[in-house]
């Protein structure tokens, strides 16, 4: 394709940004209210009649299209963009380098490799910025995040030096935006260059979590120049004894890959330091699920708004990128023999059997739990014991909204609540595909992956003129221009070549001190106390205990509030199917008043289970613990969890 190298565009009402001589600024310009750091002036040669401008705001990158067909915008979120790289084009290996005023390659010819890798074609002086963006779509069958690779081919000159200088302008405004700093320097260097530390379990799930990374989340990372520590856990508490025994200060943040089980270890292993207020609150935990049940990965992206069907793992790889965090409520659980912290769920009868003795079908992957509930509810069981707790003593009106919250009598207030939002795009509206992005009436261009080409020119003063053009299809395999650092530290079990720290082995738990009665003596007067037949009980502080186990429909990670789900004995099996069949919905609690189903929002509870009755199960965060007397109190806002950004 040739380059177009007729008169330059102008157009009056457009506030262009001149480039600053100076080094260590990037000079701003205003637009209605909105700061302009950045601005470009494109077309297309096969299309005279079609202007496209780019700005960098503080909003985003904003893409404006105007033809004799009209105008269209989009505007790609700073949070949707996870960052950006300086690259050169590739020596070809057959027949020698194109040359340098030659028409631009197309997308099977276009290679591109790192500035001083020897492998770079110094007969072209371009330099090209990759921006990589995860857009998300809406439609009808709900959301998906589009991968969208925009490049920017910067060719003014006649020297690479002076193309990169241009290429790293644009890379530095990118990287500091998308990290909430002002562009100042014409390089950048991040504001915390640490690792992330990234804990793996192999074996959750199906097994396959090593893969996953590798595959999927690895690459992500090296688009967003992340850098990562990885170590693979080799037996049970391994993440929780390396939190507890490593510098963990020395990471920007901790990311498990695997199940609720891996961070559950993390959490308590946080909670087994004795700086352990400290490593709370300035470390943040991430998770990407690749286990069975995944509640706190699902209950992430259902309060944020986020897509998490079918590919959970990129929407929460992203969440992780950028290290933003918000507060999470943890429940002080208090056994016989043991305190330990949860963060999901703790749970009696049905769903605890379903979740304990389906572990037989792990190979299966989340199937087990559908097809063991259908086992369990044949051959139902009912326990006898005694259930007591203290109702959330006040209701209060979230803002403006007229959603009701509970407030709990323990720990300081929540933080305000992020949403993520959409890209702008004015062809989401359209009324023939129904924001579906397949229809050729709303097209605006951006779709695919964009690629921008800047003008040659001997004449310094001469006018940029530019050219747009699909590089490859947004439908494209994945690849990364950027060396993979995925590695895993192997180290020894312990210094004496011994396993560290199996099961059997305590450790002293800190925490905040509790402020109900101990598990020894009874309940005050204050509580509500429950006898009888029980066919499950269930305390919940996530809205989901799995991927599609929507429980506890209004829970929020910071409000306070445990769930108690109790379901008493004497139920029938249809309503049992009927609450079963809706957990997938958030519909399994009736609407009307019912003697034997009831979700109740409790500060603190505590179960005994009567001895001599059935065998039954008691889990914490889906793991087993001691079949016996148990109960638990909330603390708000005592961990941080990573969340999606800001919009």
């Amino acid at each position: 394709m040739s380059i177009y190298t007729g008169d330059s565009i102008k157009l009056q009402d457009y506030s262009m940004v001149e480039h600053n001589s100076s080094p260590g600024h990037v000079q701003l310009s205003e637009k209605c209210g909105e700061k302009v750091f950045l601005a470009e002036t494109f077309y297309i040669s096969s299309k005279k009649n079609t202007v496209f401008q780019v700005r960098l705001t503080e909003k985003g990158l904003c893409l404006r299209k105007e033809s004799s067909n009209g105008v269209k915008e989009q505007t790609i979120l700073l949070a949707d963009i996870i960052g950006c790289r300086c690259l050169r084009s590739k020596r070809r290996g057959h027949g020698g380098s194109a040359c340098a005023c030659s028409a631009l390659p197309g997308p099977a010819q276009l290679k591109v490799v790192e500035a001083n890798s020897g492998e770079q074609d110094e007969s072209d002086a371009s330099a090209y910025l990759y921006i990589y963006a995860y857009i998300l779509k809406r439609s009808r069958r709900g959301g998906r995040r589009e991968r969208t690779t925009i490049t920017l081919r910067f060719r003014s000159f006649d020297k690479y030096e002076d193309n990169n200088r241009e290429a790293q302008k644009w890379r530095t405004a990118i990287k500091a935006l998308i990290n909430d700093e002002i562009p100042k320097t014409p390089t950048y260097t991040p504001s915390d260059t640490r690792k992330m530390l990234v804990l793996l379990n192999p074996k959750s799930g199906s097994g396959k979590a090593r893969e996953s990374f590798q595959q999927r989340v690895a690459p992500i990372f090296v688009e967003a120049e992340l850098p990562f520590e990885l170590h693979v856990t080799k037996r049970a508490n391994y993440a929780r004894e390396f939190v507890r025994t490593r510098d963990i200060y020395a990471f920007r943040g901790i990311v498990v890959v695997g199940g609720d089980g891996i961070f559950y270890e993390v959490i308590n292993g946080m909670l087994e330091r004795a700086d352990w207020e400290r490593a709370l609150e300035e470390v943040s935990v991430g998770i990407i699920p690749c286990g069975s049940g995944n509640g706190l990965a699902r209950s992430i992206a259902h309060i944020y708004g986020e897509p998490y069907e079918p590919k959970p793992v990129l929407g929460a790889t992203l969440n992780v990128i950028r290290c933003r965090s918000t507060t999470m409520d943890l429940v002080r659980v208090e056994t016989k023999s043991q305190i330990m912290y949860s963060f999901l769920s703790i749970g009696w009868g049905l769903i605890s059997d379903i979740d304990i003795e389906s572990e037989r079908l792990r190979a299966i992957g989340g199937q087990r739990f559908t097809l063991w509930s259908v086992h369990r509810l044949i051959s139902l069981r009912t326990y006898q014991g005694r259930v007591s707790y203290l109702p959330a003593s006040q209701i209060v009106t979230n803002g403006g909204t007229g959603e009701k919250q509970f407030e709990g009598s323990f720990g300081r207030s929540s933080g305000t609540m992020m949403r993520h939002s959409l890209s702008y795009n004015t062809a989401l509206d359209c009324p023939d595909c129904h924001g579906d992005g397949d229809c050729e009436t709303c097209d605006t261009g951006f779709g695919d992956v964009l690629s921008l080409e800047t003008s040659t020119g001997v004449d310094s003063f001469r006018p940029r003129l530019d050219s747009w053009y699909s590089a490859t299809s947004r439908k494209s395999a994945y690849y990364s221009t950027a060396e993979s650092i995925y590695r895993s530290v192997h180290e020894k079990n312990s210094q004496d070549g011994s396993q560290a720290d199996d099961e059997t082995q305590s450790h002293q738990m800190f925490g905040p001190a509790s402020k109900i009665p101990a598990l020894t003596t009874p309940v005050p007067d204050t509580w509500t106390t429950i006898e009888g037949d029980f066919v499950m009980v269930h305390a919940a502080y996530q809205n989901h205990l799995g991927s599609d186990c929507f429980f506890a429909t209004a829970s929020k990670l910071n409000d306070g509030i445990i769930w108690l789900c109790i379901i008493r004995g004497g139920v029938s099996r249809s309503q049992l199917l009927t609450f079963l069949l809706g957990l997938s919905s958030g519909t399994h609690i009736p609407s009307t008043q019912n003697d034997y189903i009831q979700m109740i929002p409790v500060q603190a509870f505590r179960l005994e289970p009567t001895s001599g009755g059935p065998p039954g199960c008691v889990t914490v965060d889906g793991e087993r613990v001691e079949y016996g007397p148990i109960q638990g109190e909330i603390f708000r806002n005592m961990a941080n969890v990573m969340v999606p950004a800001q919009s």
